[in-house]
């Protein structure tokens, strides 16, 4: 095979390549005996077809197939040989083929422009470090405390808000019963109103064995629909009544939350709290990184890029809206490319890979930040290999981007959690800013096109 690059120029190359006919021929002969091998004709044994029979036959389809594969292997040997990366489909123009002829073809292609990486030494990112008050740590484990109500029953006790009430009921409507209108050992925690909106006031008062009769109307969207929105008497009888008692923080509370004694609690609750504040503020340095990489010069990139990537910005848009600031969108667009190219090549430089355990684990975090319908995000990760391929590019500009910020010249801060709060604080309304602005910009393109 014989490569001949031409128009050498920008990013648009035309190669000219020429493969002998023998190549051809090879992969033909090598191609009819694959087929003889499972074809089955009247008249002749399997494996003992006539090369001849075969091409009357299927001679046109064998030598198409054969020609895919070989535009397909010489092709991609042209463009790793001359190290082009292509920044699209290359098209192929076929000049000269056939049986027994030698192969001549072009491929004309727009190539990936060269990054240099070099410029990435000079990343500057901050890297924070939240220390947590003690009375910030002690005050989590008040909250939690107070969440984690403990009630003693007192035999004498008459239920007020914030008591624990157990009963059985029976309900009916117009004086007859209707399917689920049975309950027993019920608890409610008056004054949260969990159960029919207003009954928990209706239980205020009542005490341990006790009968307690609920005039009450039925919701909208009660189980029952035959019932629903109806006057319903609920015959209560109270089996007891509990009183909320302070929760002691010691110990026991704390290997009850699964750690080993207090003191691990606590060592635990300032390890999440300072992980909370890290996990934003590396957003911030995320955010940092990305930004400059964003004013890095790249003398050309690829306008059939700009196009597609200018077309997933502006989805959804009017072709008025789009033609009104397409300039704006096209700087947009660069800005995006040019920042992708970089983390490309940075991957690529550094070997750096995702692994299939890595894509697994984070759809088990995902799992496990949605009880309930995990069954639902493994099947919708399952059937969808984009879904798949979408997180596994995610995973890999974390890891690029964690891979800069490693190499980068790191300003380190250790701040205060009201110190972290201002800077998230300032940053969000940044951020807003920039969406209102947006949207503005949106909405006198409509105002616009409506005069």
């Amino acid at each position: 095979m014989k490569v001949t690059v031409q128009n050498k120029k920008g990013l648009n190359k035309d190669l000219k390549i020429f493969v002998e006919k023998k190549i051809i021929d090879n992969h033909l002969n090598e191609k009819y005996k694959e087929v003889s091998k499972t074809v089955q004709l009247k008249g002749f044994r399997p494996g003992k077809v006539p090369k001849e029979v075969l091409k009357r036959q299927f001679g046109k389809a064998i030598f198409g197939e054969v020609l895919d594969k070989v535009l397909k292997e010489t092709s991609t040997k042209a463009l790793s040989d001359n190290k082009i990366k292509p920044a699209g489909q290359p098209k192929i123009d076929l000049k000269t083929y056939g049986e027994d002829k030698d192969l001549e073809y072009t491929i004309s292609v727009t190539e990936l422009p060269k990054i240099d990486l070099k410029p990435l030494d000079n990343i500057k990112v901050d890297d924070y470090e939240v220390t947590i008050d003690k009375k910030e740590i002690d005050k989590r484990i008040e909250e939690i405390a107070k969440n984690q109500k403990n009630f003693k029953e007192n035999e004498n006790s008459i239920s007020k808000n914030g008591d624990l009430v157990s009963f059985d009921y029976k309900a009916t409507v117009d004086g007859k019963g209707f399917k689920g209108n049975e309950g027993k050992n019920t608890q409610l925690e008056l004054g949260k109103d969990l159960f029919i909106k207003g009954f928990d006031k209706q239980l205020v008062g009542v005490k341990k064995n006790e009968e307690k009769k609920i005039q009450i109307k039925l919701p909208e969207n009660f189980p029952e629909k035959e019932v629903a929105n109806k006057n319903a008497e609920f015959v209560c009888k109270i089996l007891f009544v509990k009183n909320p008692e302070k929760v002691s923080i010691n110990d026991e509370f704390a290997k009850n939350l699964g750690a080993k004694d207090l003191n691990d609690l606590k060592s635990l609750l300032e390890k999440q709290i300072n992980q909370e504040y890290k996990n934003s503020l590396n957003m911030l340095s995320k955010k940092q990184i990305l930004d400059q990489i964003e004013k890095y010069k790249v003398n050309e990139i690829p306008q059939n890029l700009v196009d597609q990537e200018v077309k997933i910005i502006t989805e959804g848009l009017k072709d008025d809206e789009v033609k009104k600031k397409i300039k704006d969108f096209e700087k947009k667009a660069i800005q995006r490319i040019k920042v992708g190219l970089v983390l490309n090549e940075f991957g690529e430089a550094n070997k750096i890979k995702i692994e299939e355990n890595e894509i697994q684990a984070e759809i088990q975090k995902q799992l496990r930040m949605m009880p309930g319908q995990e069954k639902f995000l493994m099947e919708y990760y399952q059937k969808n290999p984009t879904a798949v391929a979408s997180l596994r590019g995610n995973i890999y500009e974390e890891k690029i981007i964690e891979a800069i910020k490693s190499k980068a010249k790191t300003n380190k801060k250790i701040i205060n959690k009201e110190e972290a709060e201002k800077i998230l604080k300032a940053e969000n309304e940044k951020q807003m800013k920039a969406q209102n602005k947006g949207a503005s910009d949106k909405d006198e393109n409509i105002s616009i096109e409506k005069k």
